[in-house]
């Protein structure tokens, strides 16, 4: 074989080699945008047809501002400094009254799914106050704590409180009565049974609680942010709407809904990390 039938062969294999790589690259790709289009596809789509029935004139532009302009208006806020401190404070508002909520509802739930007689006393009183609506008291808590901080964190806790206590409460009761009578059977203690069986084979539901009231603590911030509020992103949605600072008003909206999103992809986090052990997690 001479030197030139060497260097055609070696030029080939190259060839090929490049070709091969280049259609795994195009494979690899092609995935992607479908596993891409498949989860996103429609809200790019939604997110597309706004910016051109706002752009196009098919709707009032001034009403439904272009999803440039609120981009712009966001970029403006968040660059200026402006919305950092309303998401400073409604952090602070929802953080505290949730981190209470966790701190009250979850120990509560614990012993009224466990103690029968704990439960028969308290249920009654908390199925009748998780049936009143948390906005319909907040004339109450106003007159009670005033137009301050109090009455605004306390009707965020009021509200989140009760998705927490019922799920704590379903989670501990739907604990497989199978465990709690093998844990018994090897002469576990009640301490060790509540913490080898009944906290973990609750944890599950309790998380679906957190986040349940994660969404909750996020939607009462608004509502008590629109009342007497001068500071905060429900401030914020409410001013750009008297102000008629329509893209304004929807990069508060965004925000919010950001909020909620990371609120709820740190809590699936957690769950994960927590419930190695359940594969429907």
């Amino acid at each position: 074989m001479t030197l030139q039938h060497i260097e055609r062969s070696i030029g080939i294999g190259r060839h090929e080699s490049g070709n091969g790589f280049g259609k795994e690259a195009l494979r690899l790709a092609g995935r992607t945008s479908a596993r891409i289009l498949s989860r996103y596809g429609v809200l790019l789509g939604f997110l597309a047809l706004w910016q051109e029935a706002a752009s196009s004139g098919w709707v009032n532009a001034a009403v439904l501002p272009p999803i440039d302009a609120i981009v712009v208006a966001l970029w403006k806020g968040l660059a200026g400094g402006g919305l950092l401190g309303d998401i400073a404070i409604s952090l602070q508002r929802a953080g505290f009254a949730f981190a209470a909520a966790v701190v009250v509802a979850v120990p509560l739930g614990l012993v009224m799914g466990q103690v029968r007689a704990v439960e028969t006393a308290l249920d009654p009183i908390v199925q009748l106050f998780r049936q009143t609506s948390a906005l319909a008291l907040y004339p109450v808590f106003i007159l009670l704590l005033g137009l301050g901080e109090a009455s605004k964190v306390f009707v965020i806790f009021w509200a989140t409180l009760f998705p927490l206590l019922l799920n704590t409460i379903s989670g501990v009761k739907e604990v497989d009565p199978k465990l709690l009578e093998m844990a018994r059977v090897y002469g576990a203690r009640r301490l060790t049974v509540f913490r080898r069986v009944v906290l973990p084979g609750a944890v599950p539901s309790i998380f679906v609680g957190l986040r349940l009231g994660a969404t909750t603590a996020l939607l009462l911030l608004i509502a008590s942010e629109m009342i007497g509020a001068n500071k905060g992103i429900g401030f914020q949605v409410m001013n750009a709407q008297y102000n008629f600072q329509i893209p304004l008003m929807f990069a508060a909206i965004v925000i919010l809904a950001a909020l909620g999103l990371i609120a709820n992809q740190v809590l699936v986090a957690m769950q994960r990390r927590l419930c190695r052990w359940n594969t429907s997690v």
